[in-house]
């Protein structure tokens, strides 16, 4: 499902116009983003949190010259299913 599918499908199920569909959700991920640019968490209970992890400095390998080369400490976003939604997939 792409943007404008999501934005189709809130729209139908909430009643709304595709264009405050389309704001809802945009100021939904941007919320999302914001709060794990302050380094916090945002949890929906039942459908899953969302969070920032913490990538330590690491070595690998280019792939083009089997050299090895370091990887830079990162942070990455992730995003953990909670149970309601594991549930409703599974059938």
């Amino acid at each position: 499902m792409h943007k404008s599918e999501l934005i189709n499908a809130i729209a139908g199920h909430a009643d709304l116009t595709k264009t405050d569909a389309g704001r809802a959700l945009d100021a939904l991920q941007k919320a999302i983003e914001n709060t794990l640019i302050a380094g916090d968490s945002v949890t929906l209970v039942g459908f899953g949190t969302f969070g920032v992890k913490d990538r330590s400095e690491r070595t690998g390998r280019n792939p083009q010259t089997g050299k090895e080369i370091t990887i830079a400490a990162a942070k990455v976003p992730f995003f953990k299913p909670g149970k309601s939604l594991k549930d409703s997939i599974n059938g």
